[in-house]
């Protein structure tokens, strides 16, 4: 799917998207990396060269049981430049806590010095709760380094970040929150139904059934109890003539976060950037605050993501 994928890349470039967020683990065996190579090529690629110096890449860097000390970190850091084919690294991300707890401090020592020497312009976070994000936000600030972001499942069915005080700590700490899965994999599209409508701009059109695998019997399980919620993203996608999805994908940016949005091709790119621009009236996040609490329907959470 490259072509597919860099005309995706192309239209999120010129709908003025800049950040992209990738991993060191998203690609195993022969396919090894395989993110961060495609990430580099789609940028080189690219056509625009004034635009292609705004881009801006923030990875996660696996903590692997075998990621020994300081110096397992620094690797990590070098080999994922190497796969960009970038000098510096945006934002550098420690992906979850490790198993190893003891092995914490020294790969926040090498994040810390590679600040310090101008490889990685910022230090975040992923699938830290409240007291894991204070602690490492202590540590870095004893070194000197401060802590940009912490990224975590958070949607409208997800919404462990608001619940466990995660996000209240992160506006307190001056830590941007960043919110990956934010249509709860695709649940808050309003595309997906058990018969009947699909909702938001132009809910006349029939829902799709759901997906097959595994996704579908999830899916199965959870539309019936979600209808409620459902309904009230349409009504206020209607009334703002955007889609469920960008509603949703809007929703976290009031509460502060940054969302990562996947796409797969310009059309799905072109949905996503219409999330940008605007932002839902407090009446209407209200509105659908008290939808998702009466619904009580709470995703999966990532089994990574810790207090």
């Amino acid at each position: 799917m490259d072509a597919e994928l860099q005309a995706a890349f192309n239209t999120c470039i010129d709908a003025g998207i800049n950040w992209f967020d990738t991993a060191d683990s998203y690609g195993t065996g022969k396919l090894a990396g395989q993110s961060e190579k495609l990430l580099g090529k789609f940028i080189r690629e690219y056509p625009g060269a004034s635009k292609r110096d705004d881009i801006r890449v923030a990875t996660k860097f696996a903590p692997y049981p075998f990621r020994i000390g300081e110096g397992s970190m620094r690797q990590a850091c070098q080999e994922t430049l190497d796969r960009l084919e970038r000098p510096v690294l945006d934002v550098a991300q420690l992906h979850w806590p490790p198993s190893l707890g003891w092995q914490e401090a020294a790969y926040l020592r090498a994040l810390a010095g590679l600040r310090a020497e101008g490889r990685v312009r910022e230090i975040g976070l992923s699938n830290y709760g409240p007291r894991g994000l204070r602690r490492v936000h202590a540590a870095l600030a004893a070194a000197g380094a401060p802590l940009a972001s912490n990224q975590v499942q958070f949607s409208l069915i997800s919404r462990l970040p608001l619940e466990s005080g995660l996000v209240d700590a992160a506006r307190e700490l001056g830590v941007t929150p960043i919110a990956y899965s934010p249509l709860g994999l695709g649940l808050l599209t309003g595309k997906y139904g058990m018969g009947g409508k699909a909702g938001g701009s132009g809910g006349a059109a029939a829902a799709l059934p759901p997906p097959p695998g595994p996704r579908g019997f999830l899916f199965r399980s959870l539309l019936p109890q979600l209808a409620p919620l459902l309904g009230t993203l349409a009504a206020v996608a209607d009334a703002r003539r955007k889609t469920c999805s960008q509603v949703a994908v809007n929703w976290t940016m009031c509460k502060g976060a940054v969302p990562i949005v996947g796409v797969k091709s310009a059309a799905q790119a072109r949905e996503a950037a219409g999330a940008l621009g605007w932002r839902l009236s407090a009446a209407e996040v209200e509105e659908l605050d008290a939808a998702a609490r009466r619904c009580r329907v709470q995703a999966q959470q990532n089994i990574f993501q810790t207090d």
